[in-house]
């Protein structure tokens, strides 16, 4: 019975995850599709680029949301640290392969950051606050996201040992969906804002 309930509560993650507040946003307002302009992500920073702060910071709180409720349920009902973390990485999943909009989707670092703060809030502060200071220092929000996503591992490994695979592994996924900035990164084409 508890394997039921969870994996249906995995699968409700998964479609949570999959909508797309950027894609949504941008046809609400006329603003042309994230996935088609810009950097081509379906996530806060493209829609900074394509649409102004308001539809960005939207994009920001939808997309959070996104991966603390789910987190945030599976704790009310019950739900150890590591099984709230496998839920999490459902609703990353989702925001990187939404099957609403054919498994197109962003990159999945708000998703993991509200994950985070559902999950051990200290955790999420420090990986915020670690963005916040590789992107004022560079400008260059895909760094940010490669620095941070990988810096709170440690502090899991110390404190919350259990979520440490299903958090390695969104993180190796958000690196892969960086994969591209990488190289622009190192070339050194990187868009800065």
């Amino acid at each position: 019975m508890f394997w039921c309930f969870f994996w249906l509560l995995a699968i409700l993650a998964y479609l949570l995850g999959s909508l797309s507040f950027a894609i949504w946003l941008s046809r609400r307002s006329g603003s042309p599709d994230p996935r088609a302009s810009g950097s081509g992500n379906a996530g806060a920073t493209n829609m900074l680029r394509l649409a102004g702060k308001k539809l960005a910071v939207l994009t920001l709180i939808g997309d959070l949301c996104k991966g603390l409720l789910p987190v945030l349920i599976a704790k009310l009902l019950d739900l150890d640290s590591q099984e709230q973390a496998w839920i999490g990485l459902f609703a990353v999943l989702g925001h990187l392969f939404p099957l609403y909009f054919r498994f197109r989707g962003g990159k999945g670092v708000a998703t993991t950051a509200g994950m985070l703060l559902g999950l051990y809030p200290p955790a999420a502060t420090l990986a915020v606050c670690a963005w916040l200071l590789v992107f004022y220092m560079t400008r260059t929000s895909s760094l940010a996201a490669l620095i941070a996503t990988p810096l709170v591992l440690p502090l899991l490994a110390w404190q919350e040992p259990e979520t440490l695979l299903p958090m390695s592994l969104i993180t190796l996924l958000i690196v892969w969906r960086h994969r591209g900035n990488l190289r622009d990164l190192l070339a050194g084409r990187e868009r800065h804002f």
